[in-house]
């Protein structure tokens, strides 16, 4: 019983607040938000979202697959208030720096049809691509 009118006092200090924001915010009083799309590597993927998340930030991970290594990697998914997306961009490049890795590339042998040799190769792996959309509508609920 307790824990239920705990909840309800966040939930009604939550609403004031975003009434204080939508008075400050647009005309319709909307508040305006962007999608940050953010594909980093999985090493990456669990101190970004630790940061993120204790810095307020709501995400969203998914599991999606890289094109050249062919490496596991993480797609993360925030809404995030124009007025913080700069801070969420902050945390994403202090998490997510670029190295050196040791990969190999197949190469066919000279005159062997089908055969295949591989060498080492040093590519940049990690840093982030990030994708920032404009938002239509947000609602949650």
């Amino acid at each position: 019983m307790m824990m239920e009118r705990k909840v309800l006092v966040y939930r009604r200090r939550e609403n004031r607040t975003a009434e204080k924001r939508r008075a400050k915010g647009s005309m319709k009083g909307e508040i305006t938000v962007k999608l940050i799309i953010a594909i980093v590597q999985d090493e990456d993927a669990s101190r970004l979202i630790g940061n993120l998340m204790n810095d307020g930030f709501s995400v969203t991970k998914l599991a999606t697959t890289g094109g050249f290594l062919k490496s596991g990697n993480t797609t993360i998914l925030a809404g995030v208030e124009d007025s913080r997306v700069q801070d969420c961009l902050g945390i994403i490049e202090k998490v997510c720096k670029s190295r050196k890795q040791i990969a190999t590339s197949p190469v066919t042998m000279g005159g062997a049809s089908g055969m295949y040799a591989s060498y080492p190769i040093e590519v940049t792996v990690g840093g982030a691509t990030v994708f920032i959309l404009a938002v239509d509508q947000f609602v949650k609920y």
